[in-house]
């Protein structure tokens, strides 16, 4: 078995030449090989002409080369940059494997976050590209996948790693640093931005026809069966993802896959009453209300917040509920029509019976105020000032508006979200009631 008999090469073969080296830095086994409890040389200069001593004197084994290059990862492991020159001035192989994970010495020192160690072998000659044999992960992918590895993120980027190359599959360090953050214990928000202020594509496509806008929906779906504490928790980093993704050309309404997965703005209208905080960031952003690829035919923004009253508002507790549920939904229709004045709602709906449902007469009457504002032609000055945001664009447009030569009243009425005043509990994610 090629597994076994490598790792029997390392005991028998250079295994004595590793146990050497790391005795040399201070890091043998009498320091009980612990890498908090290992005594680094007080004068370094010693340690390298201790090094020197060693490897002139060992040089002629016929395992030098791969026992100097097995002691590298070991070096990169712990961040010992000066130790790890030396051997590389004497010819450790840089793509050399680790028999058990194989990871050579670069993917060891971006799992270690060992930025200066990552340098050096990139400078080196190290294949900042390279990846691993058994997940084809580049460097840059796994430097992606933790916060804590944010310092080799950034290491390799300036040191010209491809923010798009793909793995076998075709996803590349973006969509690793969406998949590995769970809003809970992992929160790559700063990978995220970084990642995409280099360039990263945030419409790439993998093999299987996932995307990046595809996995984060599945993170947002994750708040509804959340407990309560953890849906705020997960909706405040999607909060700050959305930002960040929308910033850089995410297209946040157009259907995900083949197997009819919702887009992002589909998601938070379906249950805008849970993930409020998320459907007003959307539409405050200019979000189209219907599918950017299939039109109204295959959802409107008017419909989905309708289905869910029709759905919501029969499980409310109380009349204060009820109303304050009504009251949300009015809020993100008005919003809508700040950035899409001329959006017709549809006719197509299904409506309660008045003397069936006791919430119906608070749809209809909902309904019949919109119809009644809809069958208006919108007012100049309100199609001047959609015109005025779509042109401002990218959100967030606060500082683009106040540097406008304007009054103030037009600044105002410009951004018409800063004068609405919203219930402090509305700013909540909010996990669906279990049924028992």
């Amino acid at each position: 078995m090629p597994f076994l008999h490598g790792f029997r090469r390392i005991i028998y073969e250079y295994q004595p030449l590793v146990d050497a080296v790391m005795s040399v830095v201070g890091l043998g086994e009498e320091n009980g090989g612990q890498e908090d409890r290992a005594r680094i040389p007080d004068d370094e200069s010693d340690m390298s002409s201790s090094l020197v001593e060693l490897l002139e004197r060992e040089s002629r084994s016929e395992e030098f080369v791969k026992g100097i290059s097995y002691a590298t990862i070991k070096l990169a492991e712990r961040g010992l940059v000066e130790a790890a020159r030396i051997l590389l001035r004497y010819g450790a192989d840089l793509n050399f494997e680790d028999p058990v994970s194989y990871y050579n010495p670069l993917h060891v020192a971006v799992l270690r976050n060992k930025p200066n160690m990552v340098k050096l072998l990139v400078e080196h000659g190290a294949d900042i590209e390279r990846r691993d044999r058994i997940h084809q992960s580049s460097p840059l992918d796994l430097a992606s996948e933790e916060s804590e590895r944010l310092p080799c993120l950034l290491t390799l980027l300036e040191l010209g790693a491809d923010v798009n190359a793909g793995d076998k599959q075709g996803k590349t360090a973006l969509h690793h640093a969406m998949d590995s953050s769970d809003g809970l214990t992992v929160h790559n928000t700063e990978n995220i931005q970084l990642l995409l202020e280099r360039g990263a594509d945030v419409n790439n496509v993998i093999e299987n026809g996932e995307t990046v806008l595809s996995s984060f929906v599945f993170l947002v779906e994750e708040i509804l069966e959340a407990t309560v504490d953890e849906a705020v928790e997960i909706g405040n980093f999607c909060m700050k993802t959305t930002e960040l993704l929308l910033a850089h050309g995410l297209n946040p309404t157009s259907c995900l896959t083949d197997d009819d997965r919702p887009s992002l703005i589909r998601t938070s209208l379906d249950h805008f009453d849970l993930l409020f905080p998320l459907a007003l960031l959307l539409i405050q952003r200019g979000t189209s209300m219907v599918c950017s690829h299939h039109g109204d035919s295959c959802w409107s923004g008017y419909s989905l917040l309708f289905l869910r009253l029709q759905m919501a508002l029969p499980k409310c507790v109380d009349q204060s509920q009820a109303t304050e549920l009504l009251e949300q939904a009015e809020v993100l229709l008005e919003l809508v029509r700040v950035n899409n004045p001329t959006l017709p709602p549809p006719s197509r709906l299904k409506y309660p019976v008045r003397d069936k449902d006791p919430y119906a007469a608070a749809l209809l009457d909902l309904h019949k105020r919109i119809m009644q504002h809809e069958s208006r032609p919108p007012t100049l000055q309100c199609l001047c000032r959609a015109f005025v945001r779509r042109h401002l664009q990218p959100w967030p447009l606060e500082e683009k508006v106040k540097a406008l030569p304007l009054p103030d009243r037009l600044k105002d009425f410009l951004l018409p979200e800063n004068n609405y005043t919203l219930r402090p509990e509305w700013n909540c994610f909010k996990p669906q009631q279990k049924q028992h």
